[in-house]
């Protein structure tokens, strides 16, 4: 077994490309997402993600489209039932994204029960593969990457503002909850595109360990977020290699090593 094996098919070549563009996406969406603490609802969104998928394979369509259509409309409800950025209590907002989480997760058992296809496909849903990632997907997520990232850095400054002292910056004139659902559509994107790799059940990884990850090493923010992106493509790469040469999912090697890495953090600072 060597490294150079990995580049030597066309499918593996595409889940690097793929890999590197979600690891970029899904560490800096998810960096803003543990500073605002909102780890609830991109949870929420990475279970949507579930029934958007099978909803498509149900359909007969491609299984992407129904991640990015499905998340979309899944961040649209998250900012309409929290308020979109207006003060409300952590209960309430808690038991909204809840609400929108076991429906989520009952359509998703209703459209598994009504798929007669192969049940590995449906594993692949869930737990994430590399094999059947095309040149389309390549572009498309290369598109909403981009994409992100652009207005992810057009609004990075008031954004993290907002998440610092949302009172203070609504005072100030920033526009709090257009900045609060702007990003839930952001971040209903990224998991779209992170699903893709990694399965809807374990796309939370790449979200939540490597910001917490970094910001568990440095408070300071510019460092914090460059870290995030690194250790998310060391875990990505990682995952897609050992995965490459094994018989189980990408996704669960991503989870692992992401996990292994944040605990080996927590107990070098103690």
């Amino acid at each position: 077994m060597r490294i150079s094996d990995l580049f030597q098919f066309h499918f593996m070549t595409n889940a690097l490309i793929a890999g590197t563009l979600v690891a970029v996406t899904a560490s800096s969406i998810g960096w803003f997402m543990v500073v605002r603490r909102q780890t609830f609802a991109g949870h929420t969104l990475s279970l949507v993600a579930f029934p958007g998928a099978a909803a498509a394979a149900l359909a007969g369509a491609p299984v992407f489209v129904g991640y990015f259509v499905v998340c979309g409309a899944g961040a649209l409800a998250l900012a309409a039932v929290t308020g979109g950025g207006e003060t409300r209590s952590i209960s309430q907002e808690s038991a909204a994204i809840g609400s929108v989480q076991a429906f989520a997760l009952g359509l998703g058992f209703l459209f598994v029960s009504l798929y007669h296809g192969l049940l590995t496909g449906l594993n692949s849903l869930l737990f994430g593969t590399f094999l059947g990632i095309t040149d389309a997907q390549v572009l498309t997520m290369l598109g909403i990457s981009v994409a992100v990232l652009l207005v992810l850095g057009a609004i990075a400054r008031p954004l993290l503002f907002a998440s610092v002292d949302a009172d203070v910056a609504r005072a100030s004139g920033v526009p709090v909850a257009a900045l609060s659902t702007g990003f839930l559509l952001l971040l209903g994107l990224a998991v779209a595109a992170t699903s893709q790799i990694t399965g809807a059940l374990l796309v939370f990884a790449l979200l939540v360990t490597p910001a917490a990850t970094a910001q568990l090493i440095t408070a300071r923010p510019a460092l914090s977020l460059g870290l995030s992106v690194v250790i998310a493509l060391a875990v990505t790469w990682l995952g897609l290699g050992i995965a490459y040469f094994s018989i189980y999912p990408v996704g669960f090697f991503v989870t692992s090593l992401s996990f292994g890495l944040y605990v080996l953090v927590r107990l070098v600072r103690r």
